[in-house]
């Protein structure tokens, strides 16, 4: 059968698609990019945040209002998960439910469902509890060009009251190593440049097997495995899980990226404490001048949330301290969502939403001032870009310091050179924007 999938939401969920794609290809079914040349249309949701599930119930209704009776639709992935039976009843004609949990089972998933599509069964199939006491294992990567995502763990154990992710995806649960090294081996194999761990914590990796500083043993098995490998990125660190050891690892290998996605939701000790997330700003400035001191050049990004349940303007006005002082390279920044299912739903105080709005805008004015002249700090150095595009006289890449698709880009004019997609170049830096940079193609 010819199937089309459609994947919504973070880079974890991109390696459950494509691996699901891969399932099926190895079954004998065909991808195709359009709907209307499918026979099974599978779209793997996001419900994490409001704005996610709007996204994922818009693209499921669609598909359904266009569905065909030779065509069913599966539902897989978070939201699949988090609302359950309650899905069939926002998506008239959705033919399976498949959560994040049971993945795995989508080849039998699909025989079933085009079985009783014939048997004209109008209930929907189900698959969203516990899967088997089994390790689903397979290719979990996703391939972007020369850079690809690898996932290392699934699931998270931390108890921040604001996230369901816990909710949804269960525990954390660590990859065997030689699992995660297998994959590294085929993504260089296949000419991957970048190689992105990824997990919803990758600090916490090995602590579901009670190795809580495992990161940086498995960083280096990939690195010894794969010396062809240029960049290994590492995403999503949580703070108090971040060791000297790993700070180590990073600033002795110059193939691991002097970057770090280190999310620290807010500044005040209070808000902190709400959300249930380590609440002493101190020591997560001591570990910041850690990585400062040990990688002078580390590229640090991290995510807030304003307006959370009881947060004071005094609050607030620490938070914009806390950035003005530390001045992260990237930031991402949300107003607060009330999550159903979490702690946080139940605290009192709501924050109203032109207040969440103001205090969103005033933090990102602080940081678009902050990230300009760190961009500005960047000219007159010599950066390696990897290539990601080509045209119009310009070519366009990354550096270590911006991750796929989140942070910014280093545009360069293209002289008449045969630079290729997928290629690593040297780049003089000449100019700064806010987020992007510009240069000049050095001699290689």
């Amino acid at each position: 059968m010819r199937f089309y999938f459609e994947s919504l939401g973070c880079p974890k969920n991109l390696v459950d698609s494509q691996e699901m794609a891969r399932r099926l290809e190895r079954l004998g079914h065909i991808p195709v990019h359009e709907p209307r040349k499918a026979q099974v249309l599978v779209v793997n949701t996001c419900g994490f945040i409001e704005d996610a599930r709007r996204e994922s119930l818009r693209t499921l209704k669609k598909l359904a209002r266009r569905k065909r009776p030779d065509q069913v639709l599966i539902a897989a992935g978070c939201l699949s998960q988090r609302w359950g039976e309650a899905l069939v009843n926002q998506v008239s004609g959705l033919d399976a439910l498949l959560g994040t949990r049971r993945w795995s089972e989508i080849g039998a998933v699909v025989e079933e469902v085009w079985a009783r599509r014939k048997e004209q069964s109008r209930s929907p199939l189900s698959r969203l509890g516990d899967p088997p006491a089994t390790e689903v294992d397979g290719f979990l990567a996703a391939r972007q060009g020369a850079s690809a995502y690898l996932k290392i763990a699934d699931g998270c154990s931390a108890p921040c009251a604001f996230c369901a992710i816990p909710l949804i995806k269960g525990p954390a649960r660590s990859r065997p190593v030689a699992s995660v090294v297998r994959d590294a081996v085929e993504l260089v194999q296949q000419g991957v440049k970048e190689i992105i761990l990824i997990a919803q914590d990758t600090t916490a990796y090995g602590r579901d097997r009670g190795e809580p500083d495992a990161l940086p043993d498995l960083m280096q098995s990939i690195l010894t495995a794969v010396p062809e490998l240029r960049w290994l990125r590492l995403m999503y660190a949580y703070p108090t899980h971040v060791s000297p050891r790993l700070i180590e690892r990073m600033a002795a290998e110059q193939r691991v990226c002097h970057y770090l996605d280190l999310p620290l939701q807010h500044a005040h000790p209070d808000v902190l404490r709400r959300m249930k997330r380590p609440a002493d700003p101190e020591r997560t400035r001591r570990l910041i001048a850690d990585l400062r001191a040990a990688m002078p050049d580390i590229a640090l990004r991290t995510t807030w949330i304003v307006g959370y349940p009881g947060e004071t303007e005094a609050e607030f006005e620490a938070l914009l301290e806390f950035v003005s002082e530390v001045r992260f390279d990237r930031i991402g920044a949300f107003a607060y969502s009330a999550e159903e299912g979490t702690a946080a739903v139940a605290l009192p105080n709501p924050v109203p939403e032109p207040v969440k709005l103001e205090r969103l805008d005033r933090l990102m004015e602080v940081q678009r001032q902050i990230s300009f002249e760190i961009s500005r700090a960047q000219v007159g150095r010599k950066l390696d870009i990897l290539v990601e595009g080509q045209g119009d006289g310009l070519i366009i890449g990354r550096s270590y310091r911006d991750a796929p698709e989140i942070d910014g880009l280093v545009i360069v004019p293209d002289k008449g050179s045969e630079v290729q997609i997928g290629e690593m170049i040297p780049v003089r830096i000449t100019g700064a924007l806010e987020y992007d940079l510009m240069g000049e193609m050095e001699d290689r």
